[in-house]
């Protein structure tokens, strides 16, 4: 096999807690992931020489090691003495630096290839060993679907399949550090927290209101405030008929929730002045 296409799935948290700040800097979380049927396409090329070589569609993207993909790459041929060299074609979808796990997304397919390509033999579980060492989302990104993350992120209990509905999503034209969200979380000031096992009861009675109404993400407190624009496209959602909307991860990317399609094609018009891209979707589900 010398060449492999692959699509990488975007995420979205349909809650979001933060328990607290360990002593290594970083946050225990209690999330409830899932993904959406929106992606990047990516190509990887087997070359005879070796090296890393990355090309993608937006031009400020880079193609050396600050990216993702060039990392996930160069982990496996440095642990398995790989002599051949990568190329990957990077298509990108996903918006970028949006609480949707776009490059962990990335990265994790191209481990799954490379561990396909150059028959390395590793289980899931050992991808996904390996994922953390590139980001706290990369686990996910491998065993995808719908799946309960805590610790930092690498702890993940799949769960059943949430119940079908339409998802519109919507980042607006700026970009929210996820550092800057983090530093500034006051968890000793939060009123309330997510209810997480309310979310799961409901994914498993498959009741799509139940976990509509449950939505919730503790870094909003942070991320609305700095850009009010996150609060005014989920009122827009809200408004149209939308059952519920949030921020996803640390934003500024909202998705909303809906039963009806008519709904959500007029909300999707609505959000258009407010956005930079969105995307009419619906959730993806791998055991389906």
């Amino acid at each position: 096999m010398n060449s492999m296409k692959l699509k990488a799935y975007a995420k979205i948290n349909l809650g979001l807690d933060v328990l607290r700040k360990r002593e290594d800097g970083y946050h225990e979380v209690r999330m409830v992931m899932q993904m959406v049927n929106l992606y990047d396409r990516i190509e990887l090329v087997k070359k005879k020489n070796s090296g890393i070589e990355v090309k993608t569609n937006l031009y400020y993207l880079p193609t050396n090691q600050d990216n993702l993909v060039y990392k996930a790459a160069n982990l496996l041929i440095e642990e398995f003495q790989i002599k051949e060299g990568i190329q990957i074609h990077l298509k990108k979808y996903i918006p970028v630096s949006a609480g949707m796990a776009g490059g962990s997304s990335d990265a994790a397919a191209v481990l799954f290839g490379m561990n396909r390509m150059f028959h390395l033999g590793l289980s899931l579980e050992e991808l996904m060993k390996r994922g953390i060492k590139l980001g706290a989302d990369v686990p996910y990104c491998i065993m995808r679907g719908t799946a309960l993350s805590e610790g930092i992120g690498e702890k993940l209990t799949s769960l059943p399949s949430v119940p079908s509905c339409k998802v519109l999503i919507a980042k607006p034209a700026i970009s929210v550090s996820t550092r800057f969200v983090y530093e500034n979380l006051k968890l000793q000031e939060l009123n309330s927290h997510p209810d997480i096992d309310g979310i799961i009861e409901n994914i498993k009675k498959k009741d799509i209101r139940g976990i509509a109404e449950r939505l919730e993400n503790v870094l909003e407190t942070v991320t609305i405030p700095a850009y009010p624009v996150i609060e005014d496209i989920k009122n827009v959602m809200k408004e149209q008929g939308a059952l519920n909307a949030l921020m996803s991860g640390s934003g500024p990317t909202v998705f909303g929730l809906f039963i009806e399609e008519k709904q959500a094609q007029a909300a999707w018009e609505k959000i258009k002045g407010l956005t930079k891209q969105s995307y009419l979707t619906t959730f993806y589900n791998v055991r389906e």
